[in-house]
């Protein structure tokens, strides 16, 4: 399903919401905002935040170490000559987003982004305003792949018959078992041209079920829920790409700009980039 709002004039103000909002459901986007310190969210996103925290203290940090992947990912595509973005999930832009990132090496590359949360897309459109030419917005749920591929702001942004990246960073793992999540990796990798690329990240139990089902309560009243999957699971969601060195790996794994840090093995996010070839 897609929805259109109207464009973005000005920053959200707390006495303006647009009539979609259920502020009585948490919402990923908004938890992760506030888990990086953001301002974009509400006491039911903060508490449902917290909850993920107490259940596994290296909630924070596996937010943070998903937001340098994308900037690893997409500076990687973009020094490899990607000049067009599909990102999926995007959350909230803030600093060190993918048209930044990109556009520091690529300076004409365009990013469609994609979310389903109605705040995101109407702060993303305020955040991003003056860039159409480069930029599109777009709200739509990647549960209906065709809502996001044939959408007209996305096919008039991105040309499919040239190179795309698709971005699925931390966004598969809140499509359920009878979701089909293999299904819409698929959905997506099938329109994709020789030389394109597909960056997954995706949350796994860390050997440690327990924890893992405690952290995962933050989501109990959330619009979507986490489902964890094993490596080899993820791994399968990359289709037959060809996976770039180091591989599908735990994010402070995958070519960390300088040392690793040493509690890697608690960042429970294994992530890669494949490309089509």
């Amino acid at each position: 399903m897609t929805e259109e709002l109207g464009p973005a004039t000005g920053p959200l103000l707390p006495d303006w919401l647009p009539p979609e909002i259920d502020q009585t459901k948490a919402h990923p986007a908004r938890m992760y905002d506030y888990m990086l310190g953001g301002k974009n969210h509400f006491e039911v996103d903060r508490e449902a935040a917290e909850v993920a925290m107490r259940g596994n203290p290296a909630a924070r940090a596996m937010v943070l170490e998903n937001r340098t992947f994308l900037g690893r990912t997409v500076r990687h595509l973009a020094e490899a000559g990607i000049t067009q973005y599909l990102d999926i999930g995007t959350g909230l832009p803030g600093a060190g987003n993918t048209g930044e990132v990109a556009r520091a090496i690529q300076p004409e590359a365009r990013v469609a982004y994609v979310d389903y949360d109605p705040i995101v897309a109407v702060h993303s459109r305020a955040l991003l305003a003056g860039d159409e030419q480069h930029t599109t917005v777009v709200l739509a749920d990647v549960r209906e792949p065709k809502s996001i591929l044939e959408h007209p702001q996305v096919r008039e942004l991105l040309d499919f018959e040239q190179p795309v990246a698709v971005l699925m960073v931390a966004l598969l793992h809140f499509v359920a078992e009878d979701e089909d999540a293999a299904g819409i990796a698929a959905a997506f990798r099938d329109v994709l041209v020789p030389g394109s690329a597909l960056v997954i990240s995706h949350g796994t139990d860390g050997g440690q079920p327990e924890v893992s089902a405690a952290a995962r309560k933050g989501w109990d009243n959330a619009k979507s829920r986490i489902t964890v999957r094993e490596h080899e699971e993820i791994a399968a969601l990359f289709g037959d790409f060809e996976l770039v060195e180091p591989g599908l790996v735990q994010l402070p794994l995958w070519r960390p700009d300088g040392a690793v840090r040493e509690d890697w093995e608690t960042i429970w996010l294994d992530g890669g980039v494949g490309f089509k070839r």
